[in-house]
């Protein structure tokens, strides 16, 4: 028995003893950190889960605050917890037992600085080439939001002259500040380096390399993992079922994010055209799931989405 079905078991028999009914769970709170893909796969959970009955409040913050509100109860669920990246930033949690790791959503990620191809090509190959290319890089690295790990990690390298960086800013902007400027040094191939990640279009849009030597920190390929606040599986046993079933995979990631990206389409739009042509990915998330009231879930998604 894994440790999820153990836990789902333990729920069950809990739930049953105390009379806890699904009902008092019916209203759930997730956080969107405002990277596409995080925001795809939270509005795809947040439209089944309605269809289901539940309430679903998303809340946009930072990872560390994310962190913070699943600590303190303010938030339910968290589907981005992107390993072994954000290892630092949720060790101490897990660690406490104030944050759960309910499952692993997705496998195969990459995440770490990247450049354009024609930039490798002049010999920009790993983080100890950076530096030699200061002066056509304007002595910048492009990161993403204000308080992100990732950005903090390469402020470091900066800050301890690791390989060299001494004298570099980590521009800190949003996902789609970042690529506006990627997509202008590409446009001009003008030599750009920048936090690069996969699922995400990017890698579709534009010819890029990852480049090797942040394994100390962002480790190789990556997985994402879906992350509650302490007891809430075992409080809400038929959402801990949903979420333990809930997986994603990088083509469908991409798809969903390129047409919020590129073709300027709402993220629930996006992600419910995606479910509809895919209804049987949607119905192996409901397997053993009910609606908020204990009636058939398959049935009621189905209904909802016109399967």
């Amino acid at each position: 028995m894994t440790r999820f079905n153990m836990m789902m078991t333990a729920a069950s028999a809990l739930a049953l003893s105390t009379g806890v009914a699904m009902a008092d769970c019916g209203d759930v709170s997730f956080s969107d950190v405002g990277w596409t893909d995080i925001t795809t796969t939270t509005s795809a959970t947040k439209q089944v889960l309605e269809a289901l009955g539940y309430d679903v409040d998303v809340k946009v913050l930072s990872v560390p605050v994310t962190f913070k509100s699943l600590e303190s109860d303010d938030v339910d669920i968290f589907l981005g917890n992107w390993m072994p990246a954000q290892n630092g930033a949720i060790s101490p949690y897990l660690e406490s037992g104030e944050i759960e790791t309910v499952a692993t959503n997705l496998e195969g990620t990459k995440y770490t600085l990247a450049v354009p191809a024609y930039t490798y090509e002049k010999g920009l190959q790993s983080y100890a080439d950076i530096a030699s290319f200061r002066d056509s890089l304007d002595e910048k690295i492009y990161g993403i939001e204000p308080g992100n790990e990732g950005n903090a990690y390469l402020v470091s390298l900066a800050d301890e002259n690791k390989h060299g960086l001494e004298g570099f800013e980590v521009v800190e902007s949003s996902e789609q500040g970042m690529l506006s400027m990627v997509r202008r040094a590409v446009d001009d191939e003008e030599d750009i380096v920048f936090l690069g990640w996969e699922p995400h279009p990017m890698n579709a849009n534009f010819d890029l390399k990852y480049l090797p030597g942040g394994e100390d920190f962002f480790g190789g390929e990556g997985v994402v993992n879906t992350v509650t606040r302490k007891g809430f599986v075992e409080e809400c046993p038929n959402l801990g079922t949903f979420l333990g079933n809930l997986a994603f995979t990088l083509p469908m990631e991409n798809e969903i994010m390129g047409k919020i990206l590129d073709d300027g389409e709402d993220a629930d739009d996006a992600t419910m055209e995606w479910m509809k042509a895919n209804g049987d990915v949607v119905m192996s998330w409901l397997e053993g799931v009910t609606t908020v009231d204990g009636g058939d879930g398959a049935a009621a998604v189905k209904e909802a989405f016109g399967l």
